[in-house]
Parts: C-alpha cells; sequence; structure tokens
C-alpha cells in the first residue's frame, strides 16, 4: 500500500490528542438511549409486513437501477411524493436520499449570487455544507434570537441589492440541543418582510403536531418557502423530502445536484416509507407517539426530582442534553453510563464548541420508566 499523506496522519494525531478521535461503535445489547429512532418504529413488525405488500402489489424490482432522471423514478416514489403533500398541507415534495442530500441539494442551488442567507448559529452540519456550495453571502445569528438576526440583516443592510432575495434558516428542534425558536416569531418577521423561512424538521416530524410537525402544530405551513422532513429519525426508515412550491420542485429536479447526480432510493426503502406512514396514522402508531411524550414528561420531572433540570438545556422534545465541560469528561461519563447497561453518547468538540461538550439522551417510546428512573439515578450518583 502508498504511504498514507502526512498531513492527514497530522490531522488524525491531533484529532487523538485531543479525545475527539471518532471510531464506528460495535452492535451492543445496551438499553437504547442514543439512537433517533424516537418512536421505535424501526422494530415494529406491522411496518415491515406491510413493506413486503406493497412491493408485492407494486411488483417492484430490487433495486433502483439510476438515478431518478434516467431509470430509478419507480411507481413507489409519485405514490410517497403524492401522500406527502396531502400529509404535510404542501403543493409539492420531492424525495432525497438523505436528510444531508436535501440540504446540500437544496442550498447550494437555491440562493443566488446576490442573495443573502442568515442561519441559526447552530444549524445542522448538512445546512452549512450547503451554504458554503452556494454563491450567495451567508451570515450566522445566535441561537434561536430574533433581535439577533434583526441586527445581522440591519448590519448587512447595504449588501441587500434591489433584486436580492433574503433566505433565513432555522430548525424546529435543534439536533444537538432538543429545542426550539419561536416559529410564530420568525415566520412573522420573514412575511413582514418579504423573506424566504426556510425550516429543518427534522426531529419534529412523527412526534409533534400529530406527527406533522411543529409548523403545522403552529399552522405557520403555507407561510413557510421550504421545509426539509426526514424519514430516518422518529419515522425509523431512511430518506428525506424538501416540501414546498410546484416550482420549487421544478427547480430542484433541475439544479440540485445531490438530487440529479445520485441513484435513486430502492423500492424498498420508499415502500417502507409508505408503510411507515400508514402506521403513523392507526391508533397503534399515535399511542406510540403518546408514549413517547409521556416519557419526555417522566424523565424532565426525574430530573427534577434529582436536582439535575439545571445542567441540562431546557428542551420538550425527545432530545434532551446535559452540559459537561470537556470531552475527557464527557467520554468518562458515558462509559461508565455504558458500563452499567446504558447507551448514551458524548457530543465531543469539533462536532460541538470547545466548552459545550456534553451527554445527549434520545428518548423512546419504548424507554420504560424503569429505565429512565434508574439511568437518572446513577447520572446523580456520576
Amino acid at each position: 500500500m502508498p504511504n498514507f499523506p502526512k498531513k492527514l496522519t497530522q490531522k488524525l494525531e491531533k484529532r487523538a490528542a485531543e479525545d475527539a478521535y471518532r471510531k464506528l461503535p460495535s452492535a451492543n445489547g445496551l438499553v437504547d438511549f442514543s439512537s433517533n429512532d424516537y418512536l421505535g418504529f424501526s422494530r415494529e413488525l406491522w411496518i415491515k409486513e406491510r413493506t413486503k405488500e406493497i412491493l408485492n402489489q407494486s411488483n417492484s424490482k430490487n433495486g433502483a437501477t439510476g438515478s431518478r432522471l434516467i431509470s430509478g423514478n419507480h411507481q413507489l416514489y409519485q405514490k410517497l411524493e403524492e401522500q406527502l403533500t396531502s400529509i404535510y398541507s404542501c403543493e409539492a415534495a420531492l424525495v432525497f436520499n438523505s436528510g444531508y442530500d436535501a440540504n446540500l441539494g437544496f442550498f447550494a442551488s437555491v440562493p443566488q449570487r446576490g442573495d443573502m442567507i442568515f442561519y441559526d448559529e447552530l444549524a445542522h452540519a448538512s445546512i452549512r455544507d450547503g451554504i458554503q456550495l452556494s454563491n450567495a453571502k451567508a451570515y450566522k445569528f445566535k441561537h434561536n434570537n430574533l433581535k439577533d438576526l434583526q441586527l445581522c440583516i440591519e448590519r448587512s443592510r447595504n449588501g441587500i441589492t434591489k433584486n436580492a432575495e433574503v433566505y433565513i434558516v432555522t430548525e424546529s428542534v435543534f439536533s444537538m440541543d432538543g429545542d426550539s425558536p419561536d416559529l410564530s416569531a420568525f415566520t412573522s418577521f420573514c412575511i413582514e418582510n418579504s423573506y424566504n423561512l426556510i425550516v429543518d424538521e427534522a426531529h419534529a416530524v412523527g412526534i409533534f403536531g400529530n406527527g406533522k410537525g411543529l409548523c403545522l402544530e403552529r399552522e405557520i405551513e403555507t407561510a413557510i418557502f421550504a421545509r426539509i422532513i426526514t424519514f430516518g429519525k422518529a419515522l425509523g426508515s431512511h430518506g428525506a423530502a424538501i416540501l414546498g412550491s410546484g416550482q420549487l420542485k421544478n427547480y430542484l429536479v433541475n439544479f440540485a445536484r445531490s438530487f440529479i447526480y445520485t441513484t435513486a432510493l430502492p423500492p424498498h426503502t420508499v415502500a417502507t416509507n409508505l408503510a411507515t406512514y400508514d402506521f403513523l396514522k392507526s391508533e397503534k402508531g399515535k399511542s406510540f407517539k403518546d408514549s413517547l411524550l409521556k416519557n419526555i414528561v417522566y424523565f424532565k420531572q426525574e430530573l427534577s426530582r434529582q436536582g439535575l433540570q439545571k445542567s441540562f438545556i431546557e428542551s420538550n422534545s425527545a432530545i434532551q442534553c446535559m452540559f459537561v465541560r470537556g470531552n475527557i469528561e464527557a467520554k468518562t461519563i458515558s462509559e461508565n453510563l455504558r458500563e452499567n447497561g446504558f447507551d448514551i453518547k458524548a457530543i465531543l468538540s469539533p462536532t460541538v464548541p470547545k466548552g459545550k461538550e456534553r451527554l445527549r439522551f434520545c428518548l423512546h417510546a419504548f424507554n420504560t420508566k424503569d429505565e429512565i428512573k434508574r439511568l437518572v439515578s446513577l447520572l446523580k450518583e456520576l
């Protein structure tokens, strides 16, 4: 084998020295407080059987065979996108291979040279990477802070030309904090100024708004330029979609490179997404959502009982985060929890800023009250 480049070796050594070296985890039998499978749909047998039925009815191939613009736009795609427009009260939906692909394709192609992007400082890496590929100027504003957004726009006023479009970017539930912005206030601000609001709903879909997300729960969906939803979190499957106007969909089909130049999702994945939405609207599916919401309340009650709530970021979502300063300490506590049977991930810098390292607790519909109580008690001891 050729020698590994020296610069790359040095970068790996630096990361190891900072105790931030990443390794792929092994499968384990620990109690799950780390996955994004909030509702437990990935383990639901009914969805598996329903997926088989949908595949048999469609007589689909095993593979996608190509990109959607060549040969991979199989019939299940149309069925899923039509279902999404109905569920999420939007004009059109375009399915991408992942949330990363959706954000990369959108932000790299939609904002044009001369346009302005203002994004929350804690926006997901996929949003940031897409923005880096854009020709538009981009500025970040303080987390969930509408006043700081207004100041950022005011400071950049000279750079906003007559024909410039302004894009405001936030998330309905943030992946590293689990908190939410005042979506109604952001929407009103964008309406008043004719700005384009983009909301990533990855961690809200399936949980809030009868499973339809926070935008629909707040009844602001018609005022939003684009919503990004994913199927790989609470819905327990894979893929994503951008929701918006018919013109936006047509534009993305023509210019979003992460959509154009990739092999489509296989029929099995699309069928799984269809089955998942069938299950979500069933009484059993609704009971899973109710169980998750009850577990969120119970977890927070246990934190309060143990006097730990001040160490946690305020959140009503399935994501609950405890600040632990420093990579070493965060990893140490995480390892102790693992030794006691609980799978909790330490979120380290540079994934989050130095000094804001944390333990990230992902709650699920299938977590029992006994598991939650034992976990919080153990955390108190540690």
